[in-house]
């Protein structure tokens, strides 16, 4: 048996061209919400990288409560503010290599160098690998004092915190290019001062 196509004009077959209508409540619905940010869960996520960044720029340990306070301070006081024009841990950042440079200019701020003194011959060895620990990291402490603020900055996002220098130029305040030329000025010199380090405990 032969078939016979249906014709759009039949009148068992509609075609429409109208959009699918649309309920009252979905046009009434608003656009999608913006993320809002909490202090709280801000503070949560940030405050142990805040304390090792300070403690990293330099910021003495018995300072650092205080000056990691005045860090969550401005984050406080600005959130209100922030475009989102960066991530929040890179607005983190700059507030933290700022309220370190603040610190640093303090007259009352003493020089602080660890001394980085050998564990007792006795130590349990749970202990000594954590006196070895503590010994490491302040020996990066001491060879981080040796550099200027500003490649200070750069080298610890960077190399330490692992901060995309994208980041790392925004926090800091400079063009991406200079961040990488301080960056590679700081590793020469934490490098040189590290084979120093080194060739001074062979000769002893």
């Amino acid at each position: 048996m032969k078939r016979t196509a249906l014709r759009s004009h039949s009148p068992s077959v509609e075609v429409s061209t109208r959009e699918t209508p649309v309920p009252d409540a979905a046009r009434r619905a608003p656009p999608a919400a913006v993320e809002v940010l909490d202090f709280t869960s801000i503070f949560r996520d940030n405050a142990p990288f805040v304390w090792r960044l300070l403690r990293r720029l330099g910021v003495a340990e018995r300072d650092l409560p205080d000056v990691a306070q005045e860090v969550f301070v401005v984050v406080h006081r600005n959130l209100p503010g922030f475009e989102g024009r960066s991530s929040v841990r890179t607005w983190v950042y700059g507030i933290c290599v700022r309220a370190a440079a603040d610190h640093r200019r303090r007259a009352h701020v003493r020089r602080e160098v660890p001394d980085g003194g050998l564990p007792d011959d006795g130590a349990p060895a749970p202990q000594e690998e954590a006196l070895d620990l503590e010994r490491a990291r302040a020996t990066l402490d001491r060879l981080l004092s040796q550099l200027d603020p500003d490649k200070r900055a750069v080298y610890v996002l960077f190399e330490i915190e692992q901060v995309p220098m994208e980041d790392v130029a925004r926090a800091v305040g400079c063009p991406t290019q200079t961040a990488y030329s301080r960056y590679y000025a700081a590793r020469e010199h934490m490098h040189a001062a590290a084979r120093r380090l080194r060739l001074r405990g062979r000769s002893t």
